[in-house]
């Protein structure tokens, strides 16, 4: 992983877009991690892992069984309370 100040990736950018093809690229502001350059390819691999990581919890909920209307609004009203 690269890490990069933000001034030198807009004065760079084009090195960095080739950089990405290879590694992750940090990109810093003030002293802070504000985002990441990746490229296309590791995108899809994480937003395809992200759809397998949701679509095995929804079957396990599926599988668990759903709660009542009365059942998720006695939850809703219950979690206002806590955090009231």
């Amino acid at each position: 992983m690269v890490n990069v100040k933000a001034t030198e990736m807009k004065n760079r950018f084009g090195h960095y877009l080739q950089v990405a093809l290879v590694e992750p690229v940090v990109v810093e502001k003030t002293n802070q991690q504000v985002a990441v350059l990746m490229s296309m390819k590791e995108y899809e691999r994480l937003t395809r892992l992200d759809d397998a990581y949701w679509g095995e919890r929804a079957k396990a909920a599926e599988t668990e069984g759903y709660l009542s209307g009365a059942e998720t609004k006695e939850f809703i009203e219950a979690s206002v309370r806590v955090k009231a």
